[in-house]
């Protein structure tokens, strides 16, 4: 069976009722069968003390009930459509399939290997959010990432997607923009790497609590008719290549954002896409006074600029004002897609974007 027909992604959702109840809900859905590569709780904690709580009693929850757990995330974006959310990225294996759940310190991942690779699905990496700065705690997790890839002989060059969620992204602390200051120890991280086949796609968005914390799916592949490719889009600069007119300063340096529009994973005659964050920028720019439903327009455009043929089967949406949620449920609902989708409050890296949306395709 080809990869894209093995792999699943699903969003849960349940009633407001106490924060261990709606984990036990969520958890009692998930399907008894299919092996589970990823766990992402989006959930609106009201203060990083009780967000730290929370976590580690999702961390009680998942090991009672598997024991060996997979990826493992809490993400505090208030969710939209529910108080508590749940993506699950699981898989139905066949008999060339080998699945290990491990752990690097503190920190489960899930290592798949079969005839087209191996694969790597780590994440919930974090460091003191409490008492460290934003520059401090990137700096702490991306070496967390790269003790991970060293042990199980990953080079960093193989992150293929990485998700970057960023306490205030957009505040300036002490004359350093935090997501700036995010893009620097990302660049120092990826800096002493050569990227012959592209940066991973990516998305790096705004959180009200949590610090920094990443997640990320790896790849190695093994057999010629497998092998991933970045993909452009015409209608915009690619991050990376971003002037300096639309970075800010953080410590007297401003490094470009490093990911990619999309990252293509080709098997055989099939592909599946990991579209990045995307927003309604064209070029480099993004436009001033734009209306919600200009932005969603555009920015469904530059996702089918990036998918092609490749049909979503996943889509996040990120709102920065809560009011926009009925009206942006609303127009993805006219786009027709009959995917499953997910809406979350979060602050978008510029102050002039409504909305970003990010998924996963395939064709």
């Amino acid at each position: 069976m080809n990869y894209c027909d093995k792999i699943r992604y699903r969003i849960y959702t349940t009633d407001e009722k106490a924060f261990p109840a709606m984990v036990d809900d969520l958890l009692d859905q998930l399907p008894p069968s299919e092996p589970i590569l990823r766990l992402a709780f989006f959930g609106a904690p009201p203060s990083n003390e009780e967000y730290l709580l929370r976590h580690s009693l999702l961390k009680d929850k998942v090991a009672a009930r598997y024991g060996n757990s997979p990826a493992l995330s809490y993400v505090s974006q208030p969710p939209l459509n529910a108080p508590l959310i749940l993506e699950v990225h699981s898989i139905t294996p066949d008999e060339i399939d080998h699945i290990a759940y491990k752990r690097s310190g503190p920190h489960p991942y899930v290592l798949l290997e079969n005839n087209d690779g191996r694969f790597l699905f780590a994440g919930g990496f974090q460091s003191d959010i409490t008492r460290r700065t934003i520059r401090q705690q990137a700096r702490e997790v991306f070496s967390q990432i790269g003790r991970l890839l060293e042990e199980e002989r990953f080079p960093v060059r193989s992150i293929i997607r990485q998700w970057n969620y960023i306490e205030q992204i957009t505040r300036i602390q002490d004359g350093n923009q935090n997501y700036q200051s995010f893009n620097n120890a990302r660049e120092a991280f990826y800096g002493p790497e050569p990227w012959p086949g592209g940066y991973p796609a990516a998305t790096g968005i705004g959180t009200n609590l949590g610090g920094v914390l990443v997640d990320f799916d790896a790849a190695l592949f093994t057999s010629p008719a497998a092998f991933a490719t970045s993909i452009n889009n015409p209608l915009q600069t690619a991050a990376h290549a971003y002037s300096e007119s639309v970075l800010k300063t953080a410590h007297a340096h401003r490094a470009t954002p490093k990911f990619e529009r999309a990252k293509s994973l080709t098997f055989g005659s099939r592909r599946l896409v990991y579209i990045s964050g995307t927003a309604a920028i064209r070029g480099e720019e993004s436009p001033r006074d734009a209306s919600l439903e200009q932005q969603l327009h555009l920015t469904m455009e530059n996702i089918a600029q990036l998918t092609g043929a490749a049909r979503p089967v996943l889509l996040r949406v990120y709102l920065k004002e809560k009011a926009h949620y009925a009206p942006a449920q609303r127009l993805m609902d006219a786009c027709a897609l009959a995917v499953p989708v997910s809406y979350m409050y979060a602050d978008v890296c510029r102050d002039e974007l409504l909305i970003e949306i990010e998924g996963v395709a395939i064709e």
